[in-house]
C-alpha cells in the first residue's frame, strides 16, 4: 500500500495528516511517500523530521510545486499495486485503507473514493464546512452530501490501482485544480470503473480566512471552466448554474442601475425591475441560512451569509474566465 501526499507550505496540517496514515488498521506493508514542494513556512522541517524517525515515510522532492506534479512524482517513487491519494488538509479514519482496498477488490473497480467530510473549528470555518456539505453550496455531487453506494463520476481523493493510473497517463499536470476529475474521466474512457461508498470518510479542514476561501474557489472554478471547454460532453448541467447566477445577478444590478439614471431624468424607471434577480438570489441566501447554518451556532451563521455567495461568485467568475481561456494567464495569482 502505497499512500502518496503532495505537500507545500502545510505546517498546520502535515502531521496530522501523517499520523492518521501510521494510524491506519489495514494489515499489510505500506508506505508514505510526500512529495515536497519549496515551503516556506517550517513545512520542509518538518516532514524531515516525521521521515527521520519512521523509515515508512519518504520525502521526494517536487520542485514545480503543483500538486498534480506531486501526486506524479510520489506514485512514480511508490512501490506497491494500491496507491491512495492523501491531501494534507485531510485526516484518514483508521479503518480507510481496510475498507478501501476491501471494495476495491470487491468491485473490480479501478479507483474507489467516498465522502470529503468538512468540519471547522472556528465559527468560519464551521460555515465553510456546512456550505460545503450542503446542496446549495457545492451542488450537492456525492463525494460532499454523500448517497447510495455504486458507480461516480469522480470521488474525493481515491484508492487506485497504480497499473490503471499509469495506463492512463497519470494526473495531467497541466491541470492546476480539477486534476481528479480529468483522472477519473480517462479511466471511465478506458473502460475502468469509478466506484463510490459513503462507507469511506475523509476528514477536511476548510480553509481558515474569507481570502484563502476566495481564493480556492476562484482557482476552483477557474480550472472547472477550462475543463467544460476542453471536454463538453464530459459536463454535466450543474457546472453551469454558478457561472449562470454571476451573470444574471450582474445584469441585474446593471438593470438596476440603469433604473435609478432612468428615475433621475423623470423617465419611467421600468429597468428597476432587473433587480428581482439579485433581490431574489439574496432571499435564496437567507433562507438557506435559516435552513441549514442554525446548528452551528448564530456567528457561524453570520458567516454563513458572507460564504455562500464567496463560494458562488468566486467558483462563478473562475469558471466564466476558465471558458474564455484565461487560465494560463490567471492562475498564477489564484493558487497552485
Amino acid at each position: 500500500m502505497s499512500y502518496v501526499m503532495p505537500v507545500l507550505n502545510e505546517a498546520t496540517h502535515v502531521r496530522a495528516a501523517v499520523e492518521s496514515l501510521l494510524a491506519q488498521d489495514f494489515q499489510g506493508p505500506f508506505e508514505v511517500t510526500l512529495a515536497l514542494g519549496p515551503s516556506i513556512d517550517g513545512t520542509t522541517e518538518l516532514v524531515e523530521e516525521m521521515a527521520a524517525v519512521d523509515a515508512r515515510i519518504r520525502v521526494v522532492p517536487n520542485d514545480v510545486g503543483s500538486t498534480p506534479a506531486g501526486l506524479n512524482i510520489a506514485i512514480r517513487a511508490s512501490r506497491y499495486a494500491v496507491v491512495i491519494r492523501v491531501d494534507a488538509h485531510s485526516v484518514l479514519p483508521p479503518d480507510y485503507a481496510r475498507i478501501a482496498v476491501e471494495t476495491l477488490e470487491r468491485t473490480g473497480a479501478d479507483n474507489v473514493g467516498g465522502i470529503m467530510d468538512a468540519r471547522g473549528i472556528s465559527a468560519f470555518e464551521r460555515a465553510v464546512a456546512r456550505a460545503y456539505g450542503t446542496r446549495i453550496g457545492l451542488g450537492g455531487t456525492p463525494h460532499h452530501v454523500g448517497g447510495a453506494e455504486g458507480s461516480a463520476e469522480t470521488v474525493y481523493l481515491g484508492c487506485f490501482r497504480t497499473e490503471s493510473i499509469l495506463n492512463v497517463g497519470l494526473f495531467d499536470e497541466g491541470v492546476k485544480r480539477g486534476q481528479d476529475w480529468d483522472l477519473n474521466r480517462r479511466l471511465r474512457e478506458a473502460g475502468g470503473q469509478v466506484w463510490f461508498t459513503p462507507r469511506l470518510r475523509v476528514l477536511y479542514r476548510p480553509r481558515p480566512t474569507l481570502v484563502q476561501l476566495a481564493r480556492q474557489m476562484l482557482s476552483t472554478g477557474l480550472w472547472r471552466g477550462e475543463l467544460a471547454r476542453r471536454y463538453p460532453a464530459a459536463n454535466g448541467i450543474r457546472y453551469f448554474a454558478p457561472p449562470a447566477m454571476v451573470l444574471g445577478v450582474a445584469v441585474g444590478l446593471l438593470l438596476g442601475i440603469g433604473g435609478l439614471v432612468q428615475a433621475a431624468f423623470g423617465a419611467t424607471p421600468w429597468l428597476l425591475l432587473g433587480l428581482v434577480v439579485p433581490a431574489g438570489y439574496l432571499l435564496i441566501v437567507i433562507i438557506a441560512t435559516i435552513a441549514v447554518a442554525r446548528p452551528d451556532g448564530f456567528r457561524a451563521s453570520l458567516h454563513f451569509l458572507v460564504v455562500l455567495p464567496c463560494i458562488h461568485f468566486c467558483w462563478g467568475i473562475g469558471f466564466v474566465l476558465g471558458y474564455l481561456k484565461l487560465t494560463t494567464n490567471i492562475t498564477a495569482h489564484t493558487g497552485r
